[in-house]
């Protein structure tokens, strides 16, 4: 959230029309000819890069403003702070073929690495990742120790490595993983030096001193990112510049990455003698490939890491440091593990004691994450209790856990990253689908697409309705977790819950163990295999409606519900997609009453309803006595009528011997009934509570399903042309007018004619109405000769000549 200052500044960049822009851009031309590139310069290009970042469509700037960017972005007298001001402006621009900047004619490094971020910013649109590479591996090989610093372009090259590792050569790869480890191993035990401003500084003030460790212990081992210090030398700084790198270029390195060691192979050379033995060998009497080495060399790194991390931080931003290199440190391993199985069994025992010390830990509940999948990886060669760790993981971290914005994308990520890795694992994760819905209730914005594609892998023909149940829980759930952070004994210093919604009897009633029982299911762990009906809940609950995290879950459910129709179908047989039907329509009045919710969830209803019955057809013969249950009622018609028309147009399209050979007329007169019953009260004239205005769709529904229903019956054709005569006159009342509306009372009139046009020819009728497989076939609407449009014209024509074209 952007303060009311912020807030406003963004708007009035967002509100700046081309004109005003092509304006200002000459006013910052002018600026930028001028000899003095004062306070002003800068402060112009402070509110440019605004104005060009606040939108996310490009904004067109002047060709003389974009040519004098990129020349004083490569003045070599130009204060550092324009050219970074520049650079920013260029990527915000890219991709753009206005740019013409050149790599080879800059030779500070820090221009060249504001150079090549804009470069590395337009893509790979001229070959433009091959020249940055190309240009820094250059600089690397002539480096000298006098030369320009090379802390400004290792990041450049860290990014070339990920865009285009096809870049390098082999020999340029070579060089590479020499210099990593020469950064990695040696740097520097000494801070760096001061810099002197007084004359009189003495030579022993200005000594360096050594480097420490996190706990304040002078360092007697190599330098890596935990150590400490005051001011750093240039090597170290390319240290923990090489450690940010490391992971990618070992997965991208040459033709040892991992792609080379197939997974059955790697099975067989973890669980070897060989492997054991030459873990312990390790080839100590001849040098390493320049490769090898560099593998060595982080796999002590990283071991020189999991033990600082035991030691106290005396700062707390020192000790969010060493669990973010924890966390690093750990991934590093798993490839190190996976491209060279040797390191397996040297890993093993360090990482053991790891998992052991953070687990209880909650502070450290994101190195867990690497942890698992480590043990995932590997599987019994790390002779792990493999399902103790996924118990811990999937049970205790999202319930306790759940609030933490980071950790929650990055346990989902987790999951949809490692789901090939599961292997008999997976139904511990499907299982565990209640607690993972605790990150979507809760951060269900940032987690919406995550979940989107996550779901085909939770769904399972075992949990589908209990899932169902809990997606549309999902607002309830987020204002339970509300209430139970309320609640909390030991609250943040921060609320992490809405302080602007008050809610003293939601607290009250989530104390009371007369309703534990209803918040405890919400609240479990695991899938139980059973439902409860939560509608008391949602009267407690009803004061928190308004909270801006159940409103923001509210509009996230409507695509999630979709995302698991999609993935249910896949799985489900025919009493499955029976039981989700009677699902959508036991449900579709019991929903949280969170604002706009209702009506957004019974259109996904009302259009899965309708997918479920094309899936099965013989769905409406088999749940006949519910649907008419569904249709007997007018309670909410008004709030459910999109999915009261669905069903009623399924009635109508799939009660017939065509579909289901056990559909019989006396089924069809009980559906007409009722049908016919529902009609009569909802378009009754007179005002009344328990009666709410039918929207026209719901009756013309009506009308056109009772109309099929009698064109397979014929007997009820009478009662329908009655019934269809009278709701024609009923439309030219006021009192329907009024109901519902001009629009709506013609579109009724006009279709109650139409069908009735259709019943004077009962056979042809049943051949409109309830077409056979062939007449549906695509022939039938592609051929001039026999296209359904004609026969229905032929029909009208003959229709309107009343009956002295007809036959009789």
């Amino acid at each position: 959230m952007f303060s009311a200052g912020a807030e406003s500044l963004l708007h009035q960049a967002r509100e700046i029309q081309d004109e005003e822009l092509k304006k200002f851009c000459s006013r910052i031309s002018k600026l930028l000819q001028a000899e003095d590139l004062g306070p002003d310069t800068l402060d112009s290009l402070q509110r440019l890069f605004l104005i060009i970042s606040a939108t996310k469509y490009s904004r067109r700037l002047e060709k003389t403003c974009v040519d004098l960017l990129q020349a004083t972005l490569g003045l070599a007298a130009c204060p550092e702070q324009l050219q970074v001001l520049c650079a920013a402006i260029l990527r915000e621009m890219s991709p753009s073929d206005s740019l013409s900047l050149v790599w080879d004619h800059t030779q500070n490094s820090r221009q060249l690495s504001l150079v090549a971020s804009v470069l590395l910013a337009q893509g790979d649109r001229n070959k433009e990742v091959s020249a940055v590479g190309q240009g820094v591996l250059r600089a690397l090989e002539s480096r000298q120790p006098e030369g320009p610093s090379l802390r400004y372009l290792l990041p450049i090259m860290a990014k070339v490595v990920v865009l285009s590792p096809g870049t390098l050569q082999e020999d340029q790869a070579t060089l590479l993983s020499k210099r990593l480890v020469d950064w990695l191993r040696y740097a520097s035990l000494q801070q760096g030096l001061p810099h002197s401003s007084s004359l009189f500084s003495t030579p022993r003030a200005r000594q360096p001193g050594p480097i420490t460790e996190m706990d304040g212990a002078v360092a007697t081992d190599f330098f890596t990112v935990l150590s400490t210090g005051h001011r750093f030398t240039e090597d170290q700084w390319l240290n923990v510049q090489a450690f940010s790198m490391l992971r990618a270029w070992l997965l991208r390195s040459g033709p040892e990455g991992l792609g080379t060691l197939d997974t059955d192979d790697r099975s067989e050379q973890e669980g070897s003698t060989l492997s054991v033995i030459s873990a312990t060998s390790s080839s100590a009497g001849r040098p390493l490939p320049p490769r090898e080495r560099l593998r060595e060399v982080a796999f002590e790194y990283c071991q020189r890491l999991i033990e600082q991390s035991n030691r106290r931080a005396l700062r707390k931003g020192d000790s969010d440091l060493q669990k973010a290199c924890l966390v690093e440190a750990v991934l590093v391993l798993d490839v190190l593990c996976r491209q060279d199985p040797s390191f397996l069994y040297r890993s093993l025992s360090c990482l053991k004691a790891l998992h052991g010390r953070v687990r209880g830990d909650p502070a450290s509940v994101r190195v867990l994450l690497p942890l698992a999948r480590f043990f995932l990886s590997h599987g019994e060669a790390a002779a792990v209790d493999s399902e103790a760790v996924y118990q811990h993981l999937f049970t205790r971290i999202p319930l306790e856990q759940f609030h933490g914005p980071m950790l929650a994308f990055e346990f989902v990520q987790f999951c949809r990253d490692n789901l090939h890795l599961f292997g008999g694992h997976l139904s511990t994760l499907r299982l565990s689908f209640p607690n993972l819905f605790k990150f979507l209730a809760w951060n269900s914005p940032p987690l919406t697409s995550e979940f989107v594609a996550l779901l085909p892998a939770l769904v399972d023909a075992g949990t589908a309705l209990e899932m169902l149940h809990a997606l549309l829980d999902l607002p309830c759930l987020t204002a339970v977790l509300d209430l139970q952070l309320r609640s909390s004994p030991a609250p943040s210093e921060r609320p992490l819950w809405d302080t602007s919604v008050r809610a003293p009897s939601c607290l009250e009633a989530f104390r009371d163990p007369k309703f534990q029982g209803l918040f405890q299911y919400l609240l479990r762990p695991k899938a139980s295999g059973a439902t409860e009906r939560l509608v008391p809940l949602y009267q407690l609950l009803q004061p928190m409606a308004g909270c801006a995290r159940v409103a923001q879950c509210a509009e996230a459910v409507p695509t999630l519900l979709q995302a698991f129709f999609s993935a249910v179908t896949q799985v489900a047989d025919g009493a499955l997609i029976n039981q989700l039907a009677l699902l959508l329509l036991g449900r579709s009045d019991s929903l949280y009453p969170a604002p706009g919710y209702a009506a957004c969830v019974h259109s996904v209803l009302s259009s899965q309803f309708l997918a479920l019955c094309m899936l099965k057809p013989s769905l409406v013969v088999e749940l006949a006595r519910d649907l008419l249950e569904f249709l007997g009622s007018v309670n909410g018609l008004r709030s459910r009528a999109s999915l009261v028309t669905s069903v009623v147009w399924a009635v109508g399209e799939y009660l017939s011997v065509a579909y289901d050979r056990r559909c019989t007329v006396e089924q069809i007169n009980k559906f007409f009934e009722a049908l016919e019953a529902l009609l009569f009260e909802v378009t009754q004239c007179r005002p009344s509570a328990a009666l709410p205005r039918c929207p026209p769709k719901v009756v013309t529904a009506l009308m056109t399903t009772l109309t099929k229903l009698a064109s397979r019956s014929q007997d009820l054709i009478p009662r329908a042309s009655l019934l269809l005569s009278k709701m024609r006159t009923l439309t030219q009342s006021p009192a329907t007018s009024s109901m519902h509306g001009e629009e709506g009372a013609e579109a009724i009139c006009t279709r109650a004619t139409e069908l009735l046009t259709l019943l004077k020819m009962p056979s042809v009728a049943q051949f409109v109405l309830t077409p056979s497989t062939e007449v549906c076939s695509p022939r039938y609407h592609r051929d001039v000769n026999t296209a359904l449009p004609l026969v229905l014209c032929t029909v009208s024509r003959l229709v309107e000549r009343e009956t002295g074209l007809l036959p009789g």
